[in-house]
């Protein structure tokens, strides 16, 4: 059945009308308000993190930054929907998610600095909850290529232990939640090549470029 149809059959029944009612699709205003509201109620009954959140303006556009009590753990592009990214955040880490740019004060300091060319690594501690598995693995990996340094995906590959993932690094990369501050831009295709980036290559070149290392 393509994604167009709008009836469906089982055994024994006749077809189905899928399509929703024009009533019931429609949100009433002040729906989505009233489900976050609750959503943080049963969050602070059961005792979940906060996620502090602010945007920031940077070379590269702006980005929104979010931390747990544990660390900076999520450094979004525009380009990917900041309400989508904290939809997301709602989902996998707690409904608590608050704009408290005074909470981000550190982190936008250090990325400003970085931007500035006053800084070439960063101090923040970081909540890498958002990865798992292989995926952290790269990341733990990518803080160690120096500022003004790249590796390629199958240096990348070798240096963790698995020289075969190399696909593995690329997704561990297109997927890493904390671009900028956990380098993924310094990883290029092995000719050279830019490969991809979260932020789009625009924004990776920018980042190298800054760096000197393009």
């Amino acid at each position: 059945m393509t994604s167009t149809d709008q009836t469906a059959s089982a055994p024994g029944i006749g077809p189905v009308d899928l399509a929703f009612p024009p009533h019931l699709a429609v949100i009433e205003p002040g729906v989505l308000e009233g489900l976050r509201r609750s959503l943080a109620a049963k969050a602070n009954r059961e005792g979940l993190l906060d996620v502090a959140y602010c945007v920031v303006d940077s070379p590269v556009g702006r980005l929104l930054i979010a931390a747990t009590e544990r660390g900076l753990v999520r450094v979004a592009f525009e380009r990917e929907g900041h309400e989508a990214v904290l939809q997301s955040l709602a989902q996998k880490l707690s409904p608590r998610i608050l704009e408290a740019p005074a909470r981000l004060g550190s982190a936008a300091r250090e990325i400003e600095e970085y931007f500035g060319g006053k800084r070439t690594s960063f101090d923040l501690p970081l909540d890498l909850s958002l990865s798992a598995g292989f995926r952290r693995t790269v990341l733990a990996h990518l803080g160690r290529i120096p500022f003004g340094g790249t590796e390629s995906y199958t240096e990348v590959a070798r240096a963790v232990g698995n020289p075969r993932a190399v696909r593995a690094v690329g997704t561990a990369c297109a997927t890493n939640p904390l671009p900028v501050v956990v380098p993924c831009h310094r990883v290029l295709r092995s000719d050279g090549s830019l490969g991809g980036y979260i932020g789009g290559l625009e924004a990776k070149n920018a980042l190298l470029v800054l760096e000197g290392s393009a």
